[in-house]
């Protein structure tokens, strides 16, 4: 019996479901009952009655985002060195100091942070709807981490003042892409779309069609009657995108686009904490409480 085979039969066997993220290893993927993003994985399984553990194949945030918002069930992270560098930056400091330079600005966070940081927070956003999470408030400042590449494209579409915290966080994977590379692309591949992550810089934002999270990639690049793209985002994406629309090409913007954290699930570790119930996330409640309802207000908020 080859090792998938075992993890399916070990999943029916404790009631569990396995989630992975869209950057995770193809076959990591392919042994999910769910690919998505971040936000979008931790709502499944909020709609999941029946399964009694969760194995969430991602980095640290993600899985403590999945255990504040599924208090009775019980999440595991495959392995605890998958640490999203990003989520690091982010401290309670900076949060408080901050606060006060601009007392009354609100806090918003990006989901890609510590629990401890979203239970500073006034409300928590995606990439997917950090635009609109910043335009339910009435302020003209905002406080917002920890990327920011993500807080310039959102101030660009808001017209506010966005007060990053701290001001040099960014994602190491995104920042990786160049103008040139994507430049070189497009003359190679002239009828290509240009699909870029919010986490990119700037400088990628002009030069790109459509800008978006990885979720909203997925669904441009089946909407879209465009038959070649250029992505720039982690390349563990191009899986979904290739099966998803078998008919269309799609190419990577920097071959070397890979977050090393994202890669260190693997299926043999997935079996093992599934097997063991090994590396199961816990929040302490006092954080957690905080935290929820920073996550609840953003899903208030139609993206």
């Amino acid at each position: 019996m080859d090792l998938t085979q075992k993890i399916l039969d070990l999943k029916k066997e404790k009631k569990a479901i396995i989630l992975a993220h869209n950057y995770e290893r193809s076959e990591v993927q392919d042994v999910a009952d769910y690919v998505g993003d971040s936000i979008e994985l931790s709502r499944k399984v909020m709609d999941e009655k029946d399964a009694e553990l969760i194995v969430f194949s991602a980095v640290d945030f993600m899985a403590e985002s999945a255990a504040i918002l599924n208090p009775q069930k019980k999440v595991l992270l495959p392995c605890t060195g998958a640490r999203c560098p990003m989520a690091q930056m982010l401290t309670v400091d900076e949060i408080k100091r901050a606060k006060g330079l601009y007392p009354k600005a609100p806090v918003v966070v990006y989901v890609n942070t510590l629990a401890v940081a979203k239970a500073y927070s006034d409300i928590c956003c995606t990439s997917a709807n950090a635009v609109q999470v910043v335009q339910s408030f009435d302020a003209d400042t905002i406080l917002f981490g920890p990327d920011r590449n993500l807080g310039e494209y959102v101030a660009e579409k808001t017209g506010k003042k966005i007060i990053p915290i701290p001001e040099w966080g960014f994602c190491p994977t995104h920042l990786l892409f160049q103008p040139e590379d994507i430049a070189v692309l497009k003359l190679q591949h002239p009828d290509a779309t240009v699909m870029v992550h919010p986490e990119c810089t700037s400088e990628i934002h002009k030069i790109a069609d459509f800008i978006g999270s990885t979720s909203k990639m997925c669904k441009y690049a089946k909407e879209s009657n465009s038959k070649k793209f250029i992505i720039g985002t982690e390349e563990g994406i191009l899986h979904r995108l290739k099966k998803e629309n078998p008919q269309k090409e799609f190419i990577i913007a920097y071959d070397g686009a890979i977050c090393p954290n994202m890669k260190i699930t693997t299926l043999e570790r997935i079996y093992a904490s599934l097997n063991e119930e090994k590396h199961h996330v816990k929040v302490p409640e006092s954080v957690a409480k905080k935290a929820r309802a920073s996550l609840e207000r953003m899903f208030e908020i139609k993206s």
